[in-house]
């Protein structure tokens, strides 16, 4: 029930509700953006980013879609990736742009093939018991380490890579790929 306070508050535009935001939302961002962005500034710069987001786009949130927390996640994980992608850029040295040199934007055509394996991959993962899905998530999608993973879910690391195999062994089939990685 408090979280729903907290949206109301957030939507009526509530400084308070914004501080409730990052009192109880925090534990839940730094955990999604640690994996990702190994650097503590970056962590608490982007943490700032989702927090200004949150606070102007609430009105966008649609409980009908899935629940805050949900939302909340994807905002959380897509601001750590943009970072990470902005960082990389940051950091690479700039070559040359030759005449000749293919355009870095996506055709029409691979936007809607990458958009059709995206739902492919999607009805597959469904597919999975829950702890499969959660395993596959938490280290494809939030990009956390085996050993973190073992860890939180009392397992051995090798007991989890070892699911990890299995788990893209029977995805790899579901999609009509056989090749080993």
């Amino acid at each position: 029930m408090q979280e729903q306070i907290i949206i109301d508050g957030l939507k009526a535009q509530n400084h308070d509700s914004l501080s409730d935001f990052r009192l109880r939302y925090k534990p839940l961002i730094l955990y999604i953006l640690k994996p990702i962005l190994k650097d503590e500034r970056d962590i608490e710069e982007c943490f700032s980013d989702i927090t200004v987001t949150v606070w102007n786009n609430i009105q966008f949130y649609n409980p009908e879609k899935g629940t805050f927390t949900t939302w909340l996640t994807a905002i959380s994980r897509n601001a750590a990736f943009n970072k990470a992608r902005s960082q990389n850029r940051i950091n690479q040295n700039e070559e040359p742009i030759y005449e000749n040199t293919p355009s870095p934007c996506i055709s029409p055509e691979e936007t809607a093939i990458k958009k059709e394996q995206q739902k492919l991959l999607q009805k597959a993962i469904s597919t999975l018991s829950k702890d499969n899905q959660n395993l596959f998530y938490r280290k494809y999608y939030y990009m956390q380490s085996t050993s973190q993973i073992a860890s939180e879910l009392g397992l051995s690391e090798r007991a989890v890579e070892g699911r990890l195999y299995r788990i893209k062994q029977l995805l790899r089939k579901q999609l009509g790929g056989d090749k080993d990685e």
